[in-house]
């Protein structure tokens, strides 16, 4: 019989992953249901084990409560991009992803062909230089006001997850969508969250091996720039700092 923790462990898994008995068993090669697993009265099988390595890398060390990782490859996760584009030259050109093109991105992330029909073009500014960059335009709401729709954002490779700030937005690429959200880790966590800026869209939690390519982003292309500003705001902005530091003159003589 497995020990207590090894089944808590599974069942833990499972529920994390948010499947039920017969889910997971089909997921995992399993006859009807995991409960007899989870209830010792069936071994846990090596197929089991490497299907939980093989799909949602879970470490069979922890599994067996000899190590503290859960995950293999969580912070080795490569996040570099699968294909570096460039000119005729050999030089690196920077590759324009619209928002149709983010539609077959995550497919034919690895396919070089597929690149050869976006376009692209080179930026001589010292900012660009001696780096990966990559434009992808801003579908959606999401990250208002920041980024508005329509927008571009260029983006420099990085190359891997932990090498993510809590301060950056970031183009994510995962298995089957192209997102710019933040990117938080959290403190005893393997799930890292992605969020919105514009907080009608809520925060959520992604395993990190479901990321392909991260591009951290350095700067935005923008269209219908005006000279109108928003003075109005700006000088309630500045009353209400100066009713804020009268108020607290007033304190500190009090």
């Amino acid at each position: 019989m497995e020990n207590e923790l090894t089944l808590k462990r599974f069942t833990d898994v499972r529920r994390e992953l948010g499947y039920t008995q017969a889910e997971f068993a089909e997921i995992l090669g399993v006859k009807n249901t995991t409960a007899d697993i989870e209830r010792g009265r069936t071994k846990l099988s090596g197929k089991v084990v490497s299907e939980l390595l093989k799909q949602f890398k879970i470490n069979p060390l922890w599994l067996f409560g000899e190590s503290d990782n859960q995950y293999l490859e969580t912070s080795q996760t490569s996040v570099i991009p699968k294909v570096v584009t460039v000119d005729s030259a050999d030089r690196d050109n920077m590759v324009l992803v619209n928002a149709k093109a983010a539609a077959g991105y995550p497919q034919n992330i690895s396919d070089t062909s597929w690149y050869q029909q976006l376009p692209a073009f080179d930026l001589p500014i010292p900012e660009f230089r001696n780096a990966t960059y990559r434009g992808f335009q801003v579908e959606g709401d999401s990250m208002l006001p920041n980024l508005r729709p329509g927008e571009w954002v260029l983006a420099r490779a990085i190359e891997h997850i932990d090498h993510v700030s809590a301060n950056k937005m970031y183009v994510v690429v995962l298995q089957d969508s192209v997102m710019v959200k933040k990117i938080e880790k959290r403190p005893n966590s393997n799930n890292i969250t992605l969020v919105s800026l514009n907080e009608s869209y809520p925060p959520y939690d992604i395993k990190p091996f479901l990321i392909q390519e991260i591009w951290e982003v350095s700067s935005k292309i923008t269209f219908n720039v005006d000279a109108t500003t928003d003075n109005g705001l700006l000088k309630q902005l500045q009353e209400s700092m100066q009713e804020l530091k009268d108020q607290l003159q007033h304190v500190k003589k009090v």
